[in-house]
């Protein structure tokens, strides 16, 4: 029979390999596993920290928005008062001068209405004068004598009105 000689089994190596992992194992505890915990725990609040921060700056910027949203929805409000303000303005002065407008070219065609009837007046005057005096003279070659002017006149101006009646 042969020897065991390669499996046997060594009770003290045992418990030193034993002893040296437990040795180990609260070395790696003490030196490795507590500041790797404590740094990943840093880690952690301060990844913690950037989200809260992304988070109130998300907040802050729907805050940013909704104000700018009511910014702009006032400012559209105050632009289209204006613009209404502007536009009733514009017709009130629109109407104003278009009234102005009727006023001015009533007065000038009652002025124009006024120079025709003097004009024609005047005329009238004129030729009735002529006549007048042109008549004076044909009855004074006709009667061979002098008529007083105003006898005469007299005359046509009763024939000249009985002309006008007569229109």
């Amino acid at each position: 029979m042969q020897s065991l000689d390669v499996i046997s089994v060594n009770i003290w190596q045992i418990v030193i390999s034993l002893c040296n992992l437990v040795i180990l194992f609260l070395i790696l505890k003490r030196f490795l596993y507590k500041p790797v915990k404590k740094m990943m725990a840093a880690r952690k609040a301060a990844i913690d920290d950037e989200y809260a921060a992304a988070d109130d700056a998300k907040r802050a910027a729907e805050a940013d928005q909704a104000a700018w949203a009511a910014k702009m929805q006032e400012a559209d409000s105050t632009a289209e008062g204006i613009i209404k303000d502007a536009r009733e303005t514009a017709e009130h002065r629109s109407q104003q001068i278009v009234a102005e407008a009727h006023e001015r070219a009533e007065a000038l065609v009652r002025q124009a209405e006024t120079d025709a009837q003097l004009e024609r007046r005047k005329a009238e005057a004129d030729m009735k004068r002529e006549i007048v005096d042109v008549s004076t003279e044909l009855t004074e070659k006709i009667l061979g004598r002098e008529i007083r002017t105003e006898d005469h006149r007299a005359m046509i101006d009763s024939f000249l009105e009985g002309l006008g009646d007569a229109e």
